[in-house]
């Protein structure tokens, strides 16, 4: 078995829903931020149909999991509060997610500092 065929045999979101948490049948497991997971879906909302459309998404530090559902036997569809729900994420991308999250979290916050975007989320003026 390698690391693109083994199976989840545990997905939990974290209580306070910032993270999820993913085990593999073949032992590996990590915790992928809430915030990677939105800011990096696989939905042709944020991915674009090839990759000089995908987008950069900004203001999603505090963005939080409210739901994970299965899609068929080979990937989760997750429910985020900001109502983000297209992504399909597939066995492979959750693990290289929860291999490599560090490295893709630093490479977010380049292209957020290369673009003069924030983590943070606006704040919108009172009316």
């Amino acid at each position: 078995m390698n690391e693109s065929t083994a199976w989840p045999t545990e997905l939990r979101v974290a209580a306070d829903r910032q993270s999820l948490q993913i085990a593999f049948e073949d032992g590996f497991s990590g915790t992928i931020p809430a915030e990677l997971l939105r800011v990096r879906s696989p939905s042709a909302e944020v991915q674009g149909h090839s990759p000089s459309e995908r987008k950069t998404v900004p203001g999603k530090r505090h963005v939080a999991i409210i739901g994970v559902e299965p899609v068929g036997n080979y990937a989760i569809r997750i429910r985020f509060d900001d109502m983000h729900d297209s992504g399909i994420y597939g066995w492979p991308l959750l693990r290289r997610f929860a291999a490599d999250g560090a490295a893709l979290m630093a490479e977010y916050e380049a292209e957020l500092a290369e673009k003069g975007l924030s983590r943070e989320p606006k704040i919108l003026p009172r009316r």
